[in-house]
């Protein structure tokens, strides 16, 4: 569960993008002004990094209605096997995906996810699960997601080879999990598409 701080601020922060993108009065646009650098000042405090490296990571901050970000994950099985793949920035493994990206269906971007990470083609089964990432024990973020999760299933018969952005790639039993990367993906999100697989009539997960 996302710190009680963290969760203000952030909140404080859409507060003012949105505001700055919809304020006309030269007043209200400096007070928005003054509520987002409070944020920046705060998510700085918490985080442990310089002011700048918040307002870097706010890349479309004022243009527009602040909304979550999406995330896409693809659960691929072999047998009794998962797909993972190791991510080259933290060296810690994962079930492929990643942020979905405009002009494209979220389906559409867990297949374009897979391909790029596990050079695999795949077809989406079902969406087995959608979480709201400051809801779970994710690592913090100081951005909000909503992290969607799908059941996909192979379409060609090649081994997976690791993309540019993978270090390595491999189909793990649930009892053999390597060091996952906390901010992508939790033991619980394995064991969901687990469960998922073996009842496909079962309920989605949400919160």
């Amino acid at each position: 569960m996302e710190d009680i701080w963290l969760a203000w601020a952030k909140r404080l922060q859409s507060v003012a993008s949105t505001g700055l993108h919809f304020a006309r009065d030269e007043y209200d646009r400096e007070r928005y002004a003054q509520v987002s650098a409070i944020a920046n000042e705060m998510l700085s405090s918490l985080a442990g990094v310089p002011v700048g490296r918040i307002e870097g990571l706010l890349s479309d901050f004022a243009k527009g209605y602040e909304t979550p970000k999406v995330d896409v994950r693809g659960a691929v099985f072999d047998d009794e096997k998962i797909l993972l793949v190791r991510e080259r920035s933290d060296d810690l493994w994962t079930l492929p995906g990643g942020y979905a990206d405009v002009g494209m269906s979220a389906s559409e971007n867990v297949v374009k996810e897979i391909r790029e990470e596990a050079s695999l083609g795949v077809r989406v089964q079902a969406l087995y699960g959608i979480r709201h990432k400051a809801k779970h024990e994710y690592a913090p973020d100081l951005r909000d997601f909503y992290k969607l999760f799908f059941l996909c299933e192979r379409t060609d018969g090649q081994a997976p080879q690791p993309g540019l952005e993978t270090a390595e790639v491999g189909f793990f039993a649930m009892s053999e999990l390597p060091p996952l990367s906390k901010g992508r993906t939790l033991e619980k999100d394995i064991v969901a598409a687990f469960a998922f697989k073996a009842d496909p009539q079962r309920l989605a997960l949400f919160d």
